[in-house]
């Protein structure tokens, strides 16, 4: 038993008080920060291209506080304090992200009003899709094209396993929107610099920053292992039963092209809420169609149908030299706003 008798006060130990010195509100303004591209992110930590003269190095760094809960995805522009050599087992901060010019949005569901920015500051959305095992998904296809235009960006179908399954029927799906289709085969006998459909996607990825989106088991892996030698995706297999593919891809990253340009491989898809996509906004990707819905269709319209008072029939029909053209637009359009409104479920 402690024996206490021989303490008194002094042995006591009191806390300092706390300074009563005002905290201060001003903040370091970082002029001396870095620039660099977010190219990974991993439960908390970001891998940062620096666009230093030191061959673009690539550092671990951390989101620092001043940024509050703004937070950052692949593709954002930031300014990195600290040690940017690139060391292992260094760690850099990132305390400023740029303006995005343009984002990649999706929600959980169509009833999720809470955004998910994809990515940042990518210029063209790839929509990968299998021409066979698994069957192409129109409706995710789609959705995914509603957020692109949404977005701002431009479009294009690549449509994999082309040695599998013509691709005609798709290309009158989506060529009216003015998508870009190309169908591909890496897989072809003489492999990807055999496939005509291969080079013409490189020219189309050369000089820009793509993001890859698309469910699991299309191909999505293996084609980016063939257009970045050194990338080692990992590759799966579609289940014989379900027709899906498993996951492979789990975190998004960007990757240099040997020929100049990036792109962005995402993870595995099988759905893309719209909740966040206003019909309006999504439109402007139309100009011509745009425009003339602004000038004649009423406050509100939905652009569902004549009979729901939408005047885009009208538009379709005034010139006649075009008229079929414009109605299989017109139908491409209110296609891709039906699979808006409907539920994101498959």
């Amino acid at each position: 038993m402690t024996d206490w008798s021989h303490y008194d006060e002094s042995h006591a130990r009191v806390r300092p008080p706390r300074s009563t010195r005002p905290r201060t509100k001003i903040r370091p303004t970082h002029d001396a920060a870095q620039p660099g591209t977010v190219v990974a992110v991993d439960r908390g930590r970001y891998t940062v291209q620096m666009d230093s003269a030191d061959a673009g190095a690539r550092v671990m760094a951390v989101k620092a506080r001043e940024l509050g809960r703004r937070g950052l995805v692949v593709g954002d522009r930031v300014g990195v304090v600290g040690d940017t050599s690139g060391r292992e087992d260094t760690l850099a901060r990132i305390v400023r992200r740029e303006e995005r010019t343009s984002a990649l949005r999706r929600t959980a569901d169509d009833t999720d009003t809470t955004e998910r920015v994809v990515v940042a500051n990518a210029r063209q959305l790839a929509i990968i899709a299998a021409l066979s095992n698994p069957e192409p998904n129109p409706r995710l296809i789609d959705r995914c094209l509603v957020a692109g235009f949404d977005a701002g960006m431009a479009t294009l179908l690549v449509l994999t396993k082309a040695d599998l399954a013509d691709a005609g029927a798709m290309r009158a799906l989506y060529e009216p929107l003015g998508v870009t289709v190309m169908a591909i085969s890496v897989l072809r006998e003489g492999g990807p610099a055999a496939d005509p459909g291969f080079a013409r996607l490189i020219t189309e990825l050369a000089g820009t920053s793509t993001v890859l989106v698309g469910p699991s088991g299309v191909g999505k892996s293996t084609l980016v292992n063939a257009l970045v030698p050194h990338a080692g995706r990992a590759t799966g297999r579609v289940n014989d039963v379900t027709g899906r593919g498993r996951h492979t891809s789990t975190s998004s990253v960007m990757l240099d092209l040997p020929g100049g340009g990036w792109i962005i491989d995402t993870p595995g898809i099988r759905s893309f809420g719209l909740a966040h996509v206003d019909a309006e906004h999504f439109l402007l990707a139309f100009p011509d169609v745009a425009d003339y819905a602004a000038a004649h269709c009423p406050r509100g319209c939905a652009h569902a149908s004549a009979a729901e008072g939408c005047a885009l029939d009208a538009w379709a029909n005034e010139a006649p030299a075009v008229a079929s053209d414009r109605h299989v637009k017109l139908d491409s359009i209110r296609r891709l706003l039906a699979s808006r409104a409907a539920s994101d479920t498959y």
